[in-house]
């Protein structure tokens, strides 16, 4: 939940599809839908304020593989999204056929449609470790302040909680952190389990601290109600399989006015880890003349997170490279594409999207990291006033590597494969997520609109995946991103979506690896209910 700026389970078995029709190696698999209707009771969790709730709705959704059972896979989202701010809980989605068939699990006591105390949940997330123990993560929260704070947050934390069996059952959520409301948001988290460590995971998340007064939307980075704001990154680690947690400690601090946010650790195969994430400086104190800049930043740990480096300001991207009249990641959002262009990107034809998370992977063997985010300077450069006519701009996958840890990186490169004879709008590229096979294959989902049918009102949109083969291809070349898969069957309605800020797929959506084949999962519009999550199969 970026936007407010937010032992047995229930089982309940489902033929979600028959078995998928497997297509040419070279090609995606028939998407086979995960997700249906509702499991939850129809009126739980719909007395809180404020708000729409987009009834069998199914968004932001994230996927792992058992590396003990490579049948195995785990799917979670939000389920029934609320316009405000998260959704009435997360749920699984669980297989042990490789993605043919898939059963529904929910969390017990996380939110009250679960048997748990708070309203709604967000930003779910799962990992697997290296001993087939599954780690999910949720953001939790009540919709409304408590009465002596008004004008801040609801109580709100982090909660985190294993299974033994692949998914089927969880144990009894851990509460990693807590607020009782006000002015303190936590957001944004990610969790990672160690491949290199059994029984270590690694949770990460931004914490919002604002004034008395305050109005934010960390999405976009603006801020108001003077210095008091500031946005750190916390962490905790579980040395012991989940069974308990460190005391949250801050990972780094930005300053004042400056906040995180995506951050995202993995797991290099020598054992150190890597947290990537959006440093957004509103003030420098280094550069007088960069304000209000996004940077792609990391700090980095040689020993599972007892401490992290550097100890001061992170390594930045774009200290690397010289400075051009752009910042270092730039970006303007995304819009439907039949709407009237950059005009409406704030409006009711706005996309919600990942326009200021970056995702990262590494290699399994190399430990080379590689970087994919939305950035509208490919577009820009076109333009005849570069960012001066945000009317000619859009967002498009970039994409970065480092073969020495994270010190130095590539120039930035566009990589999706959408036509560029086209209309602009419809060349718009989003969400993207990046993953690494076991032989080093470099493969990036997206989001694009190239299949758009113009001025019908319909946001036809689809998934894609492209990919690079760094054994035989210089991945930070933009001519070796040519290979590329549709994912979706159709082009589906993106303002069929639910409507949180925009129309809402997710910040994120999901994209693993067994370390042979790709696996996108994905939000799709056109099923039971205002979205479905759908899975495929990639080999490239």
């Amino acid at each position: 939940m970026r936007r407010m700026l937010l032992i047995v389970s229930l089982l309940l078995l489902f033929p979600m599809a028959m078995s998928p029709a497997w297509a040419d190696p070279r090609s995606a698999t028939t998407p086979v839908q995960v997700s249906d209707d509702s499991p939850f009771d129809p009126g739980c969790g719909l007395a809180t304020v404020g708000g729409t709730v987009f009834l069998d709705s199914e968004v932001e959704p994230y996927v792992d593989v058992n590396p003990t059972d490579l049948e195995n896979m785990i799917a979670i989202w939000q389920q029934d999204r609320w316009s405000d701010g998260g959704a009435r809980g997360n749920v699984a989605g669980v297989t042990f056929d490789g993605g043919e068939t898939w059963e529904k699990v929910t969390f017990p006591n996380v939110t009250t449609c679960t048997g748990g105390e708070f309203d709604r949940a967000s930003d779910p997330w799962i990992s697997f470790g290296p001993d087939g123990t599954a780690y999910a993560m949720h953001l939790v929260f009540d919709a409304a302040p408590p009465p002596n704070r008004p004008g801040g947050f609801g109580e709100n934390g982090m909660m985190a909680q294993v299974s033994h069996d692949g998914g089927t059952t969880w144990e009894d959520p851990v509460l990693l952190v807590f607020e009782p409301g006000g002015s303190n948001l936590h957001d944004k988290n990610t969790l990672t389990a160690d491949p290199t460590r059994p029984g270590f995971a690694y949770a990460v998340w931004d914490l919002l601290d604002l004034p008395e007064g305050a109005a934010i939307n960390p999405q976009r980075g603006t801020f108001g109600g003077g210095l008091g704001f500031k946005g750190q990154s916390l962490f905790t680690r579980t040395t012991d399989g989940g069974e308990t947690w460190s005391e949250p400690t801050r990972l780094y601090n930005p300053g004042g006015v400056n906040q995180t946010i995506g951050n995202q650790i993995v797991v290099q195969p020598s054992g150190r880890l890597v947290n990537v994430f959006n440093e957004i400086l509103n003030f420098r104190n280094d550069d007088q003349d960069s304000q209000f800049d996004f940077n792609l930043a990391l700090k980095f740990s040689p020993d599972a997170g007892e401490t992290w480096l550097p100890r001061g300001r992170p390594i930045r991207f774009g200290d690397m490279l010289p400075r051009t009249l752009f910042t270092p990641f730039p970006f303007v959002g995304v819009y439907q594409p039949d709407a009237d262009g950059a005009e409406t990107l704030a409006g009711e034809n706005a996309v919600r999207t990942a326009d200021v998370i970056p995702e990262v992977a590494t290699d399994p063997n190399n430990g080379n990291l590689y970087v994919v985010w939305q950035d509208a300077r490919f577009s820009a450069a076109e333009a005849a006033g570069g960012f001066g006519d945000p009317t000619q701009i859009i967002d498009e996958v970039a994409f970065t590597m480092s073969s020495d840890g994270g010190f130095t990186w590539s120039a930035p490169v566009k990589i999706n494969q959408t036509p560029t004879n086209i209309r602009l709008a419809n060349r718009q590229a989003f969400i993207p997520m990046v993953r690494v096979s076991d032989d080093g294959t470099v493969a990036v989902s997206h989001y694009d609109f190239r299949n758009n049918v113009d001025d019908d009102g319909v946001g036809s949109t689809d998934l894609f995946v492209v990919h690079c083969h760094p054994a035989t291809e210089d991945c930070a070349s933009a001519a070796s991103w040519d290979e590329e898969t549709r994912v979706t069957e159709a082009p589906f309605d993106i303002t069929l979506a639910p409507v949180a800020n925009g129309f809402f797929p997710g910040d994120y959506v999901g994209f693993g690896t067994d370390g042979e084949d790709f696996l996108p999962l994905f939000t799709q519009t056109g099923g039971d209910g205002p979205s479905d999550e759908w899975f495929s199969r990639v080999s490239p």
